[in-house]
C-alpha cells in the first residue's frame, strides 16, 4: 500500500502512455448520445460544411426527445465558445447553422431553455471583434425573431441586443463596404428585436424611453447618410441600400405603435433633430415626419401634431431659422393629418401659430428674445424673423385649405377674435412694442386670415359672413393704414367670390361687351337676399368711406372695383342694383365735392365710377341706360381721358397737375338714369334719391389705434351726454350740412382727443379718481330714473287708478300683491 501510495502519479502516467487509445475508445462509447450526435455534424475539414445526414439525425433526436434540447443547446454553446476562442471560425459557422435548423424545426415547451443557450451564443458572436462574426450572429438573431413561439418566456431580456445593434448602426469601420454591412446588420437586428418584443406583453417594453432613445436615433442616423442622393436603378444596385432598409424598419416600428407609445417614439426624433441642428435644413426633418405621419395609425395623428406644437413652444426663444423649420414640418404634417383624421387639434394648431406670429413681431421690434434687452442676449436677424412670419402664414393657409367649410368658418372667427380691433381690443399689443407692434400684429393676422379665406366657397353667405365676423372686419376698412385696408378688401373679395369671377375684373377697364368676360352668374338665393337686406347698407357705407381715404393707391381702387363687381354678380337683386347705381353716382359726387383729396384720388374715383356704371348697365340690359353710359364715356375719351381707368388705374398714370371743374356731358346724370330705369320697372323714387352715408360712432371708433384714443372717445361721449354741457339738437338738419362741415368737426374732435389724452397722461391720480367718481354718480342717477319708471300705483278695488282729488302712495311693482289666478 505504501508503495502504491507513493508511486501513484508514476503509475497513472505509465497507464495513460500505454493504454490511452483503448481507454478513449471505451469511454467514447459511453458518452451521451446527444453529444455524439452533435459531434458527428462537424466534419474534419470545416470547409466541407455541415454534415447534412448527421444533422437530420440530430434533428430527429431533438424532436423525439425534446427534454434533451436544453442539453443540446448547452453543448453546442460550449463548442462554439471554444471555437471562437481558438479562432476556428469555420466550425463557428457550422454550429450557428445547426442552431438555426434546430430552432426552425423544434416548437415545444422545452424550447425556452434552448433559446437561452442560443441567445448566449449570439451574444458571444456580437461581442467579437470580427465583423463577419457580428454579421453572422445578427443573421441568426433575425431568423430567430421571425419564429412565433408557442410558449411565453417570463425572464428573457433583450437589453444587450438593443444596445449592441444600436452600436452597430453607428459603426465607423475603416472599410466602407464592411462598414455598410455592419450598419445594415445593426438595422436588421433592431428590426428583429422590435418584431420579437412589440406584441409580447410578457417581454420588456420596447417602447420605454431607455430603448427608444437608442433605437430611433440609430435609425435616423442611417436614414440621414444618403439624404438627397438618388439611386439610379441598375443590376448592381438591386440590393436594398441602408437608407431604404432603415426607412422600411422605421415605418414598421411606427406602424406597430399604439396610442400610449406615440409620444415615446416621436420624442427621440425631436431630440435628434435638435442635437444635430437639422431643423434649419428642413428637408430631412420634413422627410422624417412625412414617414411618421404616413406610418402611424390615422387616429393617432393628432398626437404627433400636439408634440410638434409643444416643441415649437419650447423653442420660442430659439433662432428664427429653427422655429421656421419646425413650422414647415407642422405645415406638412398637419396637411397629412387633416386628410386622414382631423382630431381635436384644429384650433390648437392655429392658436400656437398665431402665438408664434406675435412673438416674432415682438422679437423683431425689440431686438431681443427677452422682455428687456440684455448685453448677453442673442442677436436677432430681422430678415430671418420675416421669413418665419411668412412661413407661419403659409402654414396657416395650407392647413386651412384641407378643412371642411364649417371648420374653416370657425377658424376665421377664431383668427378675427385675435386681431387687435381699434376701440374693442386696444391693449393686445406688447408693452415693449406699442402702437407699431399692434399694427404689425394686425397686418400679420389679417394676412393669415386672407390665407384661410383663399379658395373659400360657401353656398350660404349668411354663415360665411356672420355678424360676429363682419363687424370687426369692416371696422378695419376705415383704418388710416393703407396696407390694412387693402388686406380687408382682399378678404371680403375672397369670401364673396364663389364662382371664381374675381380675376375677370382685373385690370379695371371700359369693356364695350362684357360677354367676353364670361362671368358666371347664378340666381340670387334666399340667403343672399337676407344677407344683403341685413348688411348691404353697411357694406356700401364702408366702400364709400374707403374711397375718401387720402392714402389709397391704385391697388385700393382696383380692389374696390372688384368688390363692387362681385356684389353685383354674386348678391344682386333688383333692390341691390338700384342701391349700387346710387352708390356709383355718389362716388362721382364725392370726387366733385371733395377738393381736399389729392388729384390722383379724385381722378381714380371718377374712373372707378365710370367703369362700374359701364359694367352694371350691361348687366341690367336696359338699352337707354347703356346708351347714356356709353355717351358719357365717349365724351370723356374726347375731353377728359384722365377720368377713365385706362389713363388712371395703370402703373404710369396720365393725370393733370390740377383738376379743373368737371361738368356737362362728361358726367353721369342721376335724373336721366332714374327716368330710364323707371321705364323698366325699377324703383324711380329710390333712384332719384342721392346716396349719403351716415357717419356713425363705429366709423369714428375705427380710427383709434391706441388706448389713449379709446379713452378720449369714451370721455367725448360722456361730455356729450353730461348735464354740464347740453347741446341743442336740430332733428330736421339735412345730411348735406354734416357733409359740408365734416372737416371742421374732425379737427375739433382731434383737438378734443389730444387734450383728453394729455390730461390723462399728466393729471394727478386724485383728479382722475374724482372724475371717475363723478361718472359713477352720473350712472347712479340714470339707474334711479330707470327704477322710478318701473314704479306704478297699486290697483284699486274698483279698478280705477284715482279720483283726481289726491294721489295714492306709489308701490314698486315687485311689492305689489296679485291674485293667485294671476300668478304663474
Amino acid at each position: 500500500k505504501a508503495v502504491w501510495r507513493d508511486n501513484l502519479p508514476n503509475f497513472l502516467l505509465l497507464h495513460m502512455y500505454y493504454f490511452s487509445p483503448c481507454v478513449c475508445g471505451c469511454c467514447g462509447a459511453l458518452r451521451p448520445r446527444y453529444k455524439r450526435l452533435v459531434d458527428n455534424i462537424f466534419p474534419e475539414d470545416p470547409e466541407d460544411g455541415l454534415v447534412k445526414a448527421n444533422m437530420e439525425k440530430l434533428t430527429f433526436y431533438a424532436l423525439s426527445a425534446p427534454e434533451k434540447l436544453d442539453r443540446i443547446g448547452a453543448y453546442l454553446s460550449e463548442r462554439l465558445s471554444r471555437d471562437v476562442a481558438r479562432h476556428r471560425y469555420g466550425y463557428v459557422c457550422i454550429a450557428m447553422e445547426a442552431l438555426d435548423q434546430l430552432l426552425m424545426a423544434c416548437h415545444c415547451q422545452s424550447i425556452n431553455l434552448f433559446v437561452e443557450s442560443f441567445l448566449t451564443m449570439v451574444r458571444k458572436l456580437l461581442e467579437a471583434d470580427k465583423p463577419n462574426l457580428q454579421i453572422l450572429g445578427t443573421n441568426s438573431f433575425v431568423k430567430f425573431a421571425n419564429i412565433e413561439e408557442d410558449t411565453a418566456s417570463y425572464h428573457r431580456s433583450y437589453d444587450f441586443f438593443v444596445s449592441r445593434f444600436s452600436e452597430m448602426c453607428h459603426s465607423s469601420y475603416e472599410d466602407p463596404d464592411i462598414r455598410t454591412k455592419i450598419r445594415m446588420a445593426g438595422i436588421r437586428g433592431l428590426q428583429g428585436v422590435v418584431r420579437k418584443t412589440v406584441n409580447d406583453e410578457l417581454q420588456a417594453n420596447i417602447w420605454d424611453p431607455q430603448h427608444m432613445d437608442k433605437i430611433v436615433p440609430s435609425l435616423l442616423f442611417n436614414l440621414q447618410q444618403e439624404e438627397g442622393i438618388e439611386r439610379s436603378p441598375s443590376p448592381e444596385t438591386e440590393k436594398e441600400s441602408p437608407v431604404e432598409l432603415t426607412e422600411r424598419c422605421f415605418r414598421e416600428l411606427l406602424g406597430r405603435a399604439a396610442y400610449d407609445n406615440i409620444k415615446n417614439a416621436v420624442k427621440p426624433v425631436l431630440m435628434h433633430l435638435d442635437n444635430h441642428s437639422l431643423w434649419e435644413s428642413k428637408t430631412f426633418s420634413v422627410r422624417c415626419f412625412k414617414i411618421i405621419m404616413y406610418s402611424i395609425q390615422s387616429q393617432h395623428s393628432h398626437l404627433v401634431i400636439q408634440q410638434l406644437l409643444g416643441h415649437l413652444d419650447a423653442n420660442s426663444k430659439n433662432s428664427a431659422r429653427v422655429r421656421a423649420g419646425i413650422v414647415e414640418v407642422i405645415s406638412e404634417a398637419a396637411v397629412i393629418e387633416a386628410s386622414g383624421s382631423i382630431g381635436p387639434t384644429v384650433l390648437e394648431v392655429f392658436n400656437t401659430l398665431l402665438k408664434q406670429l406675435r412673438l416674432s413681431v415682438d422679437y423683431e421690434l425689440t431686438g431681443s428674445y427677452d422682455s428687456f434687452a440684455n448685453l448677453g442676449s442673442k442677436v436677432i436677424k430681422v430678415h430671418e424673423e420675416r421669413q418665419l412670419q411668412e412661413a407661419v402664414i403659409k402654414t396657416i393657409g395650407s392647413f386651412a385649405n384641407t378643412l371642411p367649410t364649417y371648420q374653416r368658418s370657425e377658424v376665421m372667427l377664431f383668427i378675427i377674435g385675435k386681431i387687435p380691433v381699434p376701440g374693442m381690443y386696444p391693449s393686445l399689443g406688447s408693452a415693449n412694442t406699442g402702437v407699431e407692434g399692434s399694427r404689425m400684429i394686425q397686418i400679420m393676422l389679417l394676412k393669415s386670415l386672407l390665407q384661410v379665406t383663399a379658395g373659400f366657397q360657401s353656398t350660404n353667405i349668411l354663415t360665411a359672413l356672420p355678424t360676429s365676423f363682419l363687424d370687426p372686419l369692416l371696422s378695419f376698412t376705415l383704418m388710416e393704414d393703407a396696407e390694412i385696408r387693402l388686406l380687408v378688401l382682399d378678404i371680403l373679395i375672397s369670401i364673396i367670390d364663389r364662382h371664381d369671377n374675381r380675376h375677370k375684373f382685373s385690370p379695371v377697364r371700359i369693356i364695350s361687351d362684357i360677354s367676353v368676360l364670361k362671368l358666371k352668374v347664378d340666381k340670387c338665393s334666399r340667403q343672399d337676399n337676407l344677407f344683403m337686406k341685413k348688411h348691404s347698407q353697411r357694406l356700401y357705407r364702408h366702400i364709400y368711406l374707403a374711397c375718401k381715404e387720402e392714402s389709397s393707391v391704385q391697388r385700393h381702387f382696383e380692389s374696390l372695383y372688384t368688390l363692387l363687381g362681385l356684389i353685383c354678380v354674386e348678391l344682386a337683386n333688383e333692390e341691390v342694383v338700384v342701391d349700387l347705381i346710387r352708390l356709383a353716382l355718389a362716388l362721382q359726387d364725392l370726387a366733385l365735392t371733395e377738393e381736399a383729396l389729392p388729384v390722383y384720388n379724385r381722378c381714380a374715383i371718377h374712373a372707378l365710377s365710370s367703369a362700374y356704371l359701364n359694367l352694371i348697365s350691361q348687366l341690367t340690359t336696359v338699352p337707354t341706360f347703356c346708351q347714356h353710359v356709353h355717351e358719357v364715356i365717349e365724351s370723356r375719351k374726347k375731353l377728359v381721358p384722365f377720368l377713365l381707368p385706362e389713363d388712371v388705374l395703370v402703373e404710369s398714370s396720365k393725370i393733370p397737375e390740377k383738376l379743373e371743374k368737371v361738368e356737362g356731358e362728361v358726367l353721369f346724370v342721376q335724373a336721366k338714369i332714374a327716368e330710364m330705369l323707371g321705364g323698366s320697372g325699377y324703383n324711380t323714387e329710390r333712384l332719384a334719391t342721392s346716396y349719403i352715408p351716415q357717419i356713425t360712432d363705429e366709423d369714428r371708433l375705427s380710427k383709434r389705434k391706441s388706448i389713449g384714443d379709446t379713452v378720449s372717445l369714451q370721455l367725448e361721449m360722456e361730455s356729450r351726454n353730461s348735464p354740464e354741457k347740453e347741446q341743442v339738437k336740430h332733428p330736421n338738419l339735412h345730411y348735406t350740412c354734416v357733409q359740408k362741415n365734416v372737416v371742421n368737426v374732425e379737427e375739433l374732435e382731434r383737438e378734443r382727443r389730444r387734450q383728453v389724452v394729455e390730461r390723462f397722461q399728466t393729471a394727478p391720480f386724485e383728479e382722475i379718481a374724482a372724475h371717475c367718481g363723478a361718472r359713477a354718480s352720473l350712472l347712479q342717477s340714470k339707474l334711479n330714473q330707470v327704477f322710478e319708471i318701473t314704479i306704478r300705483p297699486p290697483p284699486s278695488p274698483s279698478g280705477s287708478v284715482g279720483n283726481g282729488h289726491g294721489r295714492t302712495r306709489s308701490v314698486p311693482v315687485y311689492e305689489m300683491k296679485f291674485p293667485d289666478l294671476c300668478v304663474y
